[in-house]
């Protein structure tokens, strides 16, 4: 019995490690033997391209890319990290732009995710010279990005820690989510696993990691 392919959709603020969790996460199911593909952010493409960050009218094309990247993928692997999804591209036109057009697609195409996580903002922010805007941006990105999520019904898990245990949190949701496909293809459907603070006994914690304005 084939099993349909999982595609993980990795969200966050700037510098926040998704490019580096995409790396690991690949490195890991390809070791397991799994077909993997990283489909990476274009917006950094087009960034990296033109030296600058894209202008508003240029916002809509860079996220139907995005998607069209991440489809293409999910035709030819069994797992697909996709390193940010169009949503991303949809929540910048909102920040920078007040632009919440992209949403509607945006939140559509993200339908195509299996498992959405989203780095937290545990991770001190790096400047890298072109994309990224300063460590003041990340809160209220992140906020905007809950807020889609939300608006969307869309879960998500939230990876947190520093190096292995950033890790190793991301790949407890990734086995999680490929059980339940497994289960949902054999029809021996599966709890949705949930994820428990290890210092508190609220699964909705963040308090512990969370910086401090």
């Amino acid at each position: 019995m084939s099993i349909p392919p999982l595609v993980v959709g990795i969200l966050g603020a700037e510098s926040t490690g998704k490019s580096t969790l995409a790396q690991q996460l690949a490195a890991e199911m390809q070791n397991r033997g799994a077909s993997v593909a990283v489909v990476p952010e274009v917006l950094r493409e087009f960034c990296l391209a033109h030296g600058r960050t894209p202008f508003a009218h240029e916002q809509r094309d860079i996220a139907q890319e995005q998607s069209r990247r991440i489809e293409a993928a999910r035709l030819q692997h069994s797992i697909v990290l996709a390193d940010t999804t169009a949503l991303i591209t949809a929540v910048y036109s909102d920040y920078i732009f007040q632009d919440v057009s992209l949403y509607e697609e945006a939140l559509v195409d993200h339908r195509l995710v299996d498992l959405t996580l989203l780095t937290a903002l545990d991770l001190p922010w790096i400047e890298d010279g072109i994309q990224r805007d300063g460590a003041h941006v990340r809160e209220p990105v992140d906020a905007l990005i809950r807020a889609a999520l939300t608006k969307g019904r869309l879960s998500h898990t939230v990876v947190s820690g520093h190096g292995e245990h950033r890790l190793a949190s991301a790949l407890v949701a990734v086995d999680h989510a490929m059980l339940l496909a497994q289960a949902k293809q054999s029809g021996t459907p599966r709890r949705p696993w949930r994820w428990i603070c290890d210092k508190c006994d609220d699964g909705d914690c963040e308090q512990h990691w969370l910086p401090r304005g």
